[in-house]
């Protein structure tokens, strides 16, 4: 496992927590943060990119 796949870990795992912070206290920002990070942390976890590379090519994908 290299470093980019255990940060996608825990990225996972950091969203899931958020997640759950957004739904108890009804903040939807969080929740959405929280969102996000598990969708990124799961496409590091799985092609080993980093964050920085994954969130510039969906930012790319937007503008198409």
């Amino acid at each position: 496992m290299n470093a980019q796949e255990l940060e996608g870990k825990w990225k996972r795992i950091k969203g899931a927590v958020k997640e759950k912070y957004g739904e108890w206290f009804d903040d939807d920002k969080v929740y959405v943060e929280g969102k996000w990070d598990q969708i990124v942390g799961k496409i590091q976890e799985k092609t080993g990119r980093t964050r920085e590379d994954i969130e510039k090519e969906i930012k790319n994908w937007k503008e198409d």
